[in-house]
């Protein structure tokens, strides 16, 4: 295949044809953007993941015999804590969710620095569409595990084919991208949040469906379900989402430009020190998406064993308490907003976020659990004001490298969440079952502090909605 092949062509007949695409695409108003295909995306991915913990948890007890709290119903007694054969699920659980995210994110990373910056150049569609029909894909292959009970070793070839199209990274910076094409500086950051909240809405639908809907059918229904959204997702972006990028032009995807426009971000000398933001707000996001993903992948393990044994409805409700927390947080965003600063919004949320943990750390009823889930309303209000300042400084035809890199930010993010907490949940079972959860509250600390600082360095006299925060 000949580098033509990779090359988007804008020719007068395509151009006249552009100019008909808005019209036939008008399906949605005009003020709703790539919200839906947040949405949709998350809610496949919601739906998912704690089907796919659930169903490696299932699997592998079979394979040890292990029967544990779902046939015997889950007494409070220390034999059930230290039942050797539930330590030993736990951790194969913990292990494999490991490697399975390994195998998608790492790859994933290289293919989402190649088409972010190339969105910059030929649209923000092709980029939207390509992932969801690799989410489609692995739903495909898991649906083919489950119905002839292969190994589950062979959810990895799922995840590889996700990862080479970009994963569902590349669908979160496309719809950042987005966003920051549309947007000004001053509505960003609400912009930003919408999208978040988005995120959590379709999280928390999906969990309280999957939580009755795998007692009711199993699993393999839902997966079906997964695979359905993803296409649709897929045509939803073709016939109705417009392009964002103005001025496209022809560019080749595979080439070191791409990967060098994104280096070039973070090594370019600018005024404002602006290399030296990007590096603080990178290592920020770094830090809170790290303990945001590792506490989310254990709160299912954590919940399926003692001394919580939670069925599948209560995971449903407790996975659905959890993404709460990104439409309460758009809520107090645009309130807190209305007289603080976007960095002292954040801190507030990095103050919800830690106490909440530590709650949960401490968890071992299922009021304690919800209680930690509560003091979590305004966890998310850190993110959306990371990815706003960071829009902030660049320009409009970097916007495509700059969530890009994000993207590779957050893959990284995964890594170390899936290494480092899952690695840390069976080697502290035997001391302190809730230690990641306070060890992520303690990680925490370091993005308040940066944020804090950065804040505190650029203070001005008056702090307003209509401040202008660098």
């Amino acid at each position: 295949m000949s580098d033509g092949d990779f090359t988007t062509m804008v020719s007068p007949e395509e151009s006249a044809e552009d100019s008909d695409r808005p019209k036939l695409r008008r399906c949605i108003p005009a003020v709703v953007t790539v919200e839906p295909v947040l949405f949709l995306s998350m809610f496949a991915m919601a739906l998912q993941g704690p089907l796919t913990t659930q169903y490696l948890w299932e699997r592998l007890s079979s394979d040890l015999g292990y029967n544990g709290t779902r046939i015997q119903g889950c007494t409070n007694n220390q034999s059930s804590a230290g039942d050797p054969l539930q330590q030993e699920v736990q951790s194969l659980t913990s292990h494999w969710s490991l490697y399975i995210n390994l195998g998608g994110f790492i790859i994933g990373v290289f293919s989402v620095m190649l088409l972010g910056p190339w969105s910059d150049k030929v649209g923000r569609r092709p980029v939207l569409i390509l992932p969801s029909i690799g989410l489609a894909l692995q739903a495909a292959i898991y649906l083919i595990v489950m119905y002839q009970e292969l190994h589950v070793g062979f959810f990895l070839l799922g995840r590889f084919i996700s990862g080479i199209t970009g994963d569902f990274n590349m669908i979160l910076a496309g719809c950042f991208s987005y966003i920051a094409d549309v947007s000004d500086k001053q509505s960003r950051t609400f912009r930003v949040a919408i999208l978040e909240a988005c995120l959590g809405i379709a999280g928390m639908v999906a969990s309280i469906i999957g939580g009755h809907w795998i007692t009711a059918q199993g699993y393999i229904n839902p997966f079906w379900m997964v695979f359905a959204v993803n296409l649709f997702t897929a045509l939803y972006i073709y016939f109705c989402v417009q392009e964002s990028v103005k001025d496209r032009k022809p560019s080749i995807l595979f080439t070191y430009r791409h990967y060098k426009s994104v280096f070039h971000l973070f090594t370019e000398k600018e005024e404002n020190n602006r290399r030296g933001k990007l590096f603080l707000y990178s290592l920020a996001l770094l830090l809170v998406v790290t303990v945001h993903m590792g506490a989310k992948d254990l709160f299912v393990i954590y919940e399926l064993s003692y001394p919580l044994c939670w069925h599948s409805d209560l995971i449903g409700y407790g996975s659905a308490a959890e993404h709460l927390t990104y439409l309460s947080s758009l809520a107090g965003l645009r309130l807190f907003q209305l007289c603080l600063a976007d960095s002292w919004v954040a801190e507030m949320g990095f103050i919800s976020n830690i106490s909440g943990l530590i709650v949960i750390s401490l968890a071992a009823t299922t009021p304690i659990m919800f209680t930690g889930y509560g003091l979590r309303f305004f966890a998310m209000a850190t993110t959306p004001v990371i990815r706003s300042k960071l829009s902030k400084l660049v320009e409009e035809d970097e916007q495509g490298a700059l969530f890009s890199s994000m993207a590779c930010v957050e893959g990284l993010s995964f890594l170390l969440a899936t290494g480092v907490f899952n690695s840390l949940y069976p080697a502290t079972l035997h001391f302190m079952k809730g230690f990641p959860f306070l060890f992520g509250a303690l990680v925490l600390l370091i993005p308040a502090g940066i944020i804090g600082l950065i804040e505190v360095c650029e203070q001005k006299p008056t702090y307003s909605q209509f401040s202008e925060i660098s």
